[in-house]
């Protein structure tokens, strides 16, 4: 990681792909019941178990068998497992490095890593890429590569080495959202440098919404495991039982800097989708509704007066945003309840194009398949008793 980058929640991993999003602000995310960023992003993932899409070509494939052999992954797969040097200043006497991991996906040589692995990403704005890169294989032989673009809200970037300059293994992409609690997974990477080195744990929950490093925007759908992440972990990828990359470890929470059994990845099917929009376009784009949405649940609805048991409550609508234009109501007040606060007399979104709203996560993940910007989306509401479809033309996500 660079210098001056450590904080109680430590940082190790991240993932690349190709995303079209909505931000709505950032998650409370541990709390749970609080409110939540909807990042939304489009382009379905198909529910196969498939290597890497095929505009990069990935020639990996699933071990075969459903026991989880720790050893026969970490000999198949760690071939694909780089370590990265990331130089900061053009003279190498007084240039600083951060360290971390990435993991090869194609034969046409692309590496995905964490955007805050090559750039200054969550440091300072406007972010840049770090000026050199190096990609080390385990044989410790290094090669130069080119930085082809970063997500920072996805906590995701690309790489490309020379596919001559050294033998390529790339790793099998898996399905992120076929994870399930309790199954065994490997992380394998550079902790503190010490390349190639091998974690075995369980996920540990799934869904999590969490704070993102690299943007004001939460990053959804994060994996978390209980598989010993460490500072120069960041960007290597986590396996399933049959060596399918299901995330980029990205993240640690932690009260001394180090490893305490609860770690993040970046789901590989939100990073998929970034890799993809960086080869096609060098950059990702994200549609942008500027709401925060808080989980309506059967008490929450029964004591203020919610017509549905299940959806999400809009607390809070930003200024000139494209919600604000077509009329969407965060409510005027807020009350204190079960430890919460929540908005009263807000509306309460039940669907979007006609998809089933059951909580603030259904709107991040029905928009991740369906909203473009620049093009509208119905959301179906109850003002009240009354249900209300009111259209909703999307923008392009701002930059800060």
């Amino acid at each position: 990681m660079r210098p001056g980058a450590l904080t109680l929640l430590a940082v190790d991993c991240a993932l690349v792909g190709g995303f079209i999003a909505l931000g709505l602000g950032k998650a409370l995310g541990w709390a749970g019941s609080g409110s939540t960023t909807t990042v939304f992003r489009a382009s379905p993932i198909p529910d196969d178990s498939a290597a890497a899409p095929a505009a990069v070509g990935s020639s990996g494939k699933p071990l075969a068998g459903n026991g989880f052999d720790p050893s026969r992954i970490y000999s198949r797969r760690s071939p694909g497992v780089v370590t990265l040097y990331a130089q900061y200043g053009k003279d190498a006497n007084s240039a600083q490095v951060a360290q971390g991991s990435g993991f090869v996906v194609s034969p046409g040589g692309y590496i995905l890593t964490n955007s805050h692995v090559v750039t200054n990403a969550g440091e300072a704005s406007p972010v840049r890429g770090a000026d050199r890169v190096y990609v080390e294989f385990q044989d410790f032989d290094r090669v130069p590569a080119k930085i082809v673009g970063w997500d920072v809200n996805d906590d995701v970037a690309l790489l490309r080495v020379d596919p001559a300059a050294h033998r390529l293994t790339p790793v099998p992409l898996g399905n992120s959202a076929a994870v399930a609690v309790g199954e065994p997974v490997a992380a394998i990477g550079s902790p503190f440098g010490n390349e190639n080195s091998l974690g075995v744990g369980v996920v540990s929950a799934t869904h999590r919404s969490i704070e993102s490093l690299t943007s004001r925007f939460a990053l959804v759908d994060a994996i978390q495991t209980d598989a010993p992440i460490n500072h120069g972990n960041s960007g290597g990828p986590l396996f399933d039982a049959r060596g399918r990359v299901i995330g980029i470890n990205a993240q640690i929470r932690s009260d001394s800097g180090n490893a305490e059994g609860v770690g993040f990845a970046v789901p590989i099917n939100s990073a998929r989708r970034s890799m993809e929009q960086l080869i096609a376009h060098d950059s990702v784009s994200y549609a942008y509704v500027g709401i925060v949405t808080q989980s309506i649940t059967h008490a929450l609805a029964k004591r203020f007066g919610y017509a549905a048991d299940s959806g999400a409550v809009i607390s809070r609508v930003e200024p000139r945003s494209p919600a604000a234009t077509a009329g969407l109501s965060a409510g005027s007040h807020r009350q204190n309840f079960l430890g919460l606060r929540v908005p009263t007399g807000a509306d309460l979104i039940v669907a979007i194009d006609g998809v089933p709203v059951r909580d603030s996560l259904d709107v991040v993940r029905i928009a991740t398949e369906r909203l473009t910007p620049g093009k509208p989306a119905v959301f179906t509401i109850l003002r009240g008793k009354t249900r209300l479809r009111i259209p909703v033309t999307v923008s392009q996500r701002p930059n800060s």
